[in-house]
């Protein structure tokens, strides 16, 4: 996985009111989630803020990134666990950070490539992408910026699904069942078909 640097304060006032001042300043709320707990158990949650220009070339990507988080000298390792965005605005309104060591797994969605000329696309048919990112569990070390799909062998009306897939030293979280990619039927290819149909009937006529 790709690397990027960022760098936080901690912030001290809390709830709605603080967080709208913070957005108006240039801030965008965060919280990183780990090791710590609370005194019930559950995860605690450290609150900083981070500069929305400094997180513009990391968010609006279709690249997946670890970030090296430095809060007023303390470092972290991170993944973006959520995003929210205002919803007419699309302004990125605040994110949740998951800290992530180099033995423990996590799952991320990690961009597709399909790579080759398929068979069916050589036929008339269109090859269509039907996700853009496949979710695989691994330690973060172990995890690529791409997953590569060979599409060389895939016949007109057919398709790649997750259960066909494997990675090696990765486990794949998305379902089985989900379609990757499929070789769709085109007017054209439709209509050669048929010709293709019609001229060996009449030959053997």
């Amino acid at each position: 996985m790709k690397e990027f640097n960022l760098k936080g304060t901690l912030k001290e006032a809390c709830g709605k009111k603080a967080a709208k001042l913070l957005r108006k300043e240039g801030l965008v709320p965060c919280n990183i989630y780990g090791e710590l707990k609370d005194e019930n158990g559950l995860p605690k949650a450290t609150a900083f803020t981070i500069p929305a220009t400094d997180l513009r070339k990391a968010i609006y990507t279709p690249h997946v990134y670890v970030f090296n988080i430095d809060i007023e000298g303390k470092n972290h390792t991170a993944i973006i666990k959520e995003l929210q965005f205002e919803p007419v605005t699309d302004q990125l309104q605040h994110i949740d950070f998951y800290e992530v060591t180099e033995k423990k797994p996590v799952t991320v969605g990690i961009p597709v490539k399909l790579n080759g000329l398929a068979q069916g696309v050589r036929d008339g048919g269109k090859l269509v992408l039907q996700i853009r990112k496949i979710n695989v569990t691994a330690p973060y070390k172990n995890i690529p910026e791409i997953l590569n799909i060979d599409v060389t062998n895939l016949r007109l009306g057919k398709s790649i699904k997750i259960e066909e897939l494997s990675f090696e030293g990765l486990e794949i979280a998305t379902p089985k069942d989900v379609v990757v990619c499929s070789v769709k039927m085109t007017r054209q290819a439709a209509s050669a078909a048929a010709a293709a149909a019609a001229a060996e009937t009449t030959e053997e006529q």
